[in-house]
């Protein structure tokens, strides 16, 4: 059993008990703007949600920190910048991020999550592609 499919397991599980126990949708996006938008009695859960995906991040630093290796891309900070602000758009014109849409709009057979994800599939091989021109590497 490889490593992808138990993450990939580990989120499905997470995912269902969000929905089920809570009646959330687990869209990362989503559990960000009501962070940065608080709503009384909204926000200890998606603070303490972020807080867990960023310990589970240094924990998998600490423990496996082979799984960092291949993320080495040689971008500069403006790099950087300019794909997170296209990320964020992107979530806003989706209304929605890959979590929301890909996991748990697709489990309840959203059409729009469906459509949305095969958008952020296609135009992310397309930005790989121009990325890996632009450096000619294709």
């Amino acid at each position: 059993m490889t490593y992808a499919l138990i993450g990939g397991a580990i989120i499905g599980i997470a995912a269902s008990l969000m929905l089920v126990l809570n009646g959330r949708v687990t869209g990362i996006s989503g559990i960000v703007a009501g962070v940065l938008r608080p709503i009384k009695g909204d926000t200890l859960w998606r603070s303490l949600f972020l807080l867990g995906l960023l310990i589970g991040g240094f924990i998998l630093k600490i423990v496996r920190p082979e799984s960092f290796e291949s993320l080495s891309l040689n971008m500069g900070i403006a790099d950087y910048a300019i794909a997170g602000f296209l990320v964020g758009f992107g979530t806003l014109l989706g209304n929605g991020c890959t979590s929301g849409h890909g996991v748990c709009g697709n489990s309840r057979l959203s059409v729009r999550s469906m459509v949305a994800t095969m958008t952020f599939i296609l135009f992310g091989v397309i930005s790989v592609v121009i990325f890996k021109l632009m450096r000619g590497e294709v």
